[in-house]
């Protein structure tokens, strides 16, 4: 116990924790020798004072041998590589990207998250596609990589234990901020998933945790830096995330864009910009797993969507894990409540707001205002208009979706209607991807 007090005063003080007081602070913390309380005060003078590059390594290595640490040699002859998101409204790109980069030779490993608060999470997603198992065991998961070369499903609990205790103390004592708590959580999961290849979308804006550009480029550089330290191939980009990606915002609604994304052929003009962007961090991870030219990776994902290679191997996951396609274009075909809202003036819509966005999607039930709260899969929101779009007096902007009951649509219409803002003059474009890191 003086040594944990001594570990803490240390900390408190703004001195380097050492290698081995790092790591015997996480081991006694998972055996339950190390109270709650005493995790939270380091957790406090790690947000208050920071921590070094090397502590965040040891951190990072410490919180992922606290459980399993894959490997893939045995399963698999092909690179292993995976792309992680902070997290952004309307971004079901991993619906995309992990399966493109599977097309193009590289297995794909990639455990997923569920959503809560108006982050919504693709294990979320993929459950809306009738028989869908995205908690397989770690066996299951090795055979669908070994059989398919991708698949996607949530943590268990054999991975880094450490980083989910961690982390519900950190959500209720306000320590979720802090950059090295950040990168740790991210890098243990990711490291111990086992990929050689990390790839990580780092977004910025309203709608994205890290507000703005300088916050998310610190984080990109911590987590391309701890994923170097211990041994992968790493890159990052930094995303816009002020509107949110496409046209879909809710469950069922987004995997349905993202079957669109994969299809080969033009795509409507909001759903191409984040087909883009999905096809530069797909290039990322082939480029890097493949020891090939970043414009021959690009041109390589391009010709793997636009021959349906792409669009076929999401097929092949999704029946590897029980899902069946079919069942789930029968269930966008059943009866939702609706409640549309329309352009007050004509002009330009010169921003939409991801985050104000995303609070409706949340209040219509398409995500989790806590762990325990149920979805609606068809809940949601359409936008019927991007950044950029002309609008009449009386054009529709968007339609609000839930398939329970109507209440709360005109409320939460009447919200949504103030994320738009349209202005007389045509904004400037912005660009999906701001900046790479490697």
């Amino acid at each position: 116990m003086t040594a944990v007090k001594l570990i803490l005063d240390k900390k408190r003080e703004g001195h380097a924790l050492g290698s081995a007081e790092i790591r015997e602070f996480i081991e006694g913390f998972c055996r339950g020798e190390i109270p709650d309380y005493q995790m939270s005060a380091l957790a406090m003078a790690i947000c208050c004072r920071g921590m070094t590059q090397r502590e965040t390594a040891d951190l990072t290595e410490a919180m992922m041998r606290s459980g399993a640490v894959l490997d893939w040699e045995g399963v698999t002859s092909l690179p292993t590589a995976d792309k992680h998101s902070t997290g952004g409204v309307g971004d079901k790109l991993s619906l995309v990207i992990q399966p493109l980069a599977a097309a193009c030779g590289v297995a794909v490993p990639s455990l997923t998250g569920r959503g809560l608060g108006i982050t919504g999470g693709t294990a979320d997603k993929l459950e809306t596609i009738p028989g869908y198992d995205a908690s397989l065991s770690l066996d299951s998961f090795r055979k669908v990589i070994s059989s398919v070369g991708v698949s996607m499903t949530v943590q268990t609990d054999e991975i880094t234990p450490a980083d989910k205790k961690l982390y519900a103390l950190r959500d209720v004592t306000g320590t979720v901020s802090s950059i090295p708590l950040i990168t740790a959580s991210i890098l243990s999961k990711k490291l111990a998933e086992g990929a050689g290849v990390l790839v990580f979308d780092v977004k910025c804006g309203k709608g994205a945790f890290m507000k703005s550009r300088e916050e998310a480029l610190q984080l990109a550089q911590s987590l391309v830096s701890g994923a170097k330290a211990a041994g992968r191939k790493a890159s990052a980009l930094i995303t816009s995330m002020d509107a949110p990606l496409g046209y879909a915002v809710g469950n069922a609604c987004e995997v349905e864009e993202a079957l669109e994304m994969l299809s080969p052929g033009e795509c409507r003009v909001a759903v191409e910009k984040a087909r883009a962007l999905s096809v530069e961090l797909a290039a990322e991870m082939v480029s890097l797993a493949l020891n090939m030219p970043i414009d021959q990776a690009r041109e390589m994902c391009r010709e793997k969507l636009s021959q349906g290679a792409a669009k076929a191997k999401f097929v092949e996951m999704v029946a590897a894990q029980g899902g069946d396609l079919a069942a789930f274009s029968r269930l966008l075909e059943k009866p939702v409540f609706k409640y549309r809202i329309q352009a007050m003036r004509s002009g330009f819509v010169s921003a939409i707001d991801a985050e104000r966005v995303g609070k409706v999607a949340l209040s219509l039930g398409a995500g989790r205002g806590k762990a325990t709260d149920r979805i609606d899969p068809l809940a949601g929101v359409r936008l019927s208009v991007a950044v950029g779009d002309k609008v009449s007096l009386g054009s529709p902007l968007a339609t609000l979706e839930k398939s329970s009951d109507p209440d709360g649509l005109e409320k939460a219409a009447a919200e949504l209607f103030k994320a738009f803002v349209i202005s007389s003059d045509a904004p400037q474009e912005e660009a999906l991807l701001l900046e790479r890191i490697d």
